[in-house]
């Protein structure tokens, strides 16, 4: 079975940062483009960042320059680098794996995580 399984999500400061991490199991990861999009209270979930599986990256315009995708093939996890942090940061952040064209969309996802939470205050 498909797992993706997201961790370092916690309250931090505002300035601060994070490094999230997915680990995933169940698919041949290098075959596979993977995602992050998070979720805040009330709204939509929207697109944060992307990477394929030949290492080509996208980002949100909200976060670019902040955020960092990497994948680590040999240990089948991406990862979401999150500097400068801003309260309108906080949210539930997802990863997910799937047959990525563009990136930006949920649909390109076939597999998704629990997600874990991200805090920043004031």
């Amino acid at each position: 079975q498909v797992q993706l399984v997201e961790s370092g999500g916690g309250l931090v400061q505002a300035g601060g940062s994070l490094r999230l991490s997915c680990a995933a199991s169940g698919l041949t990861f290098s075959s596979y483009g993977m995602g992050w999009f998070r979720q805040a209270p009330g709204k939509e979930r929207e697109f944060v960042a992307a990477i394929r599986w030949s290492g080509i990256t996208f980002y949100a315009d909200s976060v670019r320059g902040r955020f960092t995708i990497a994948r680590d093939n040999a240990k089948s996890t991406v990862y979401l680098q999150l500097n400068s942090l801003k309260p309108e940061d906080t949210a539930v952040y997802y990863c997910a794996a799937g047959t990525v064209i563009i990136g930006r969309t949920t649909n390109e996802y076939a597999y998704w995580g629990q997600g874990t939470q991200v805090t920043v205050s004031s």
